[in-house]
């Protein structure tokens, strides 16, 4: 199970919960067991629950610091499980200093990035992944991203984890009853049943997957590398896709010699392009290394898009062929103005290939809704955010599957079944918080926001 943190569970903790900079309200959270003691000095009277007091907020010495509302919200019924305090002022960074510097006087101690969620996540008021949301909540960069990460934080994901957990759980405990009758004659690791389970397992663990990964599209956006040969037209791609003239456009072959990247967001997908350097031989050493970076976004990319045109097309997949497992490859055939082709989405060696005029601005619509559909546009109001850990750890659960499936169907091995059965159970469970070290525990929070 989870473990707290290094830090003294009884400490109170305080930070200021709004934004950075001039505004018309600003907010100071406190959590803790001193609470009830703090709202009562700044309140001069013990505060009703869940009831919002105006009050003035004073210092040592009496002197007003601000005027504001004070709410009290009593443990466990709160955000973090434990007393919460929220003071309500005007949101000026010099009087919420004063305000905070207040509350540590009176017994409280400044919290560390993420720590409130933290606590609710060791008080048992979110799970590991909800908590994450949070933060994906606040950084999101998209409405798609935004309504992705409230679906997570409203426990969408976990369900789903918690539904695959219970299958895997029940196969696991099949298994092992089978291996508890060792000198019967009758093979129980044969049942159907068991193999039955197992597949069922396996494509809903497929389907999960498939979700996460739209669901870290949705929260980060996706990463394209636009890749393909000297004057190919990948500047210009970037640019009428940017709908500015970021790259600069020559007849000269390889006047892109580094990585230009422009953010844009398409209908509320946020992605990330990339123009690298056009893919040849070359001795010139500032262009080699543009080449070799343009490479490495290759391999960083959500989406690898290969501009080229239909003379060169059959030579320039080889750039698509050695990519990681899981990144969508694009073939752009560019300038169809020259070679009256239509403009149209087909699938064929292994990647989706699309007909267009960067000049003419003929199928860039097409390329557009395709990256928007990748990026998980449209999934309906089901669609939620994940981060990559959570990726990665459904990954390590396939594993152990496919294993499981080659020791009980070569092998008849059930232990060494019910042994994988038990690693996937772990990994699932790191995604949630079910294991998780403190070491993962804390990378997680130290991103997080202070305040939050």
């Amino acid at each position: 199970m989870a473990a707290p943190l290094p830090d003294n569970d009884n400490d109170t903790i305080a930070a200021i919960a709004s934004a950075p900079g001039a505004a018309g309200i600003g907010v100071v959270r406190v959590s803790g067991p001193h609470v009830p003691a703090i709202a009562a000095a700044l309140l001069r009277k013990s505060p009703s629950p869940r009831h919002a007091h105006f009050a003035a907020f004073r210092d040592t010495d009496n002197r007003l610091i601000d005027r504001g509302l004070l709410l009290y919200f009593p443990a466990p019924a709160s955000y973090t499980g434990e007393h919460v305090l929220e003071l309500q002022g005007h949101g000026s960074a010099v009087l919420l200093d004063l305000l905070l510097r207040r509350v540590c006087e009176l017994g409280a101690r400044l919290a560390r990035p993420g720590e409130f969620t933290e606590r609710a996540f060791l008080n048992g008021k979110l799970d590991l992944a909800q908590a994450e949301a949070v933060a994906d909540l606040i950084a999101a960069r998209s409405q798609a991203g935004a309504r992705a990460a409230l679906q997570s934080m409203e426990g969408v994901f976990s369900r789903k984890v918690d539904a695959l957990l219970q299958s895997l759980i029940l196969l696991r405990v099949h298994i092992e009853a089978a291996i508890d009758f060792p000198e019967e004659e009758i093979d129980f690791l044969a049942d159907p049943a068991i193999a039955q389970k197992l597949h069922a397992l396996r494509a809903q663990l497929t389907d999960l997957l498939r979700e996460a990964q739209r669901g870290v599209r949705l929260n980060d956006g996706l990463r394209i590398a636009i890749v393909g040969r000297p004057n190919a037209g990948k500047s210009s791609l970037l640019n009428a896709m940017a709908g500015s003239e970021r790259a600069i456009v020559t007849e000269i072959a390889g006047t892109t010699r580094d990585v230009l990247r422009e953010s844009i967001s398409l209908d509320g997908i946020a992605l990330e392009l990339a123009d690298t350097a056009g893919l040849r031989d070359t001795h010139d050493p500032v262009e080699r290394e543009g080449v070799r970076r343009a490479h490495g976004e290759r391999e960083r990319a959500d989406v690898v898009l290969l501009v080229t045109d239909v003379q060169h097309a059959k030579d320039d997949l080889a750039w698509l062929t050695d990519l990681p497992a899981g990144v969508e490859r694009i073939v752009v055939i560019n300038k169809i103005d020259l070679d009256a082709m239509p403009s149209h989405v087909e699938e064929r060696d292994g990647a989706h290939w699309l007909w267009l005029s960067v000049k003419t601005g003929q199928g860039l619509d097409a390329l557009r809704g395709h990256l928007k559909q990748l990026a998980g546009a449209g999934s309906g109001e089901g669609a939620f955010s994940a981060r990559r850990r959570h990726v990665l750890a459904l990954e390590r659960v396939s594993d152990h599957l496919d294993r499981t499936a080659h020791v009980l169907i070569d092998a008849r091995a059930g232990e060494l079944a019910a042994e994988e059965l038990r690693q996937a159970q772990h990994a699932l469970g790191e995604i949630t918080g079910t294991y998780s070290s403190d070491d993962l525990l804390g990378a997680i929070f130290s991103s997080f926001c202070i305040g939050k």
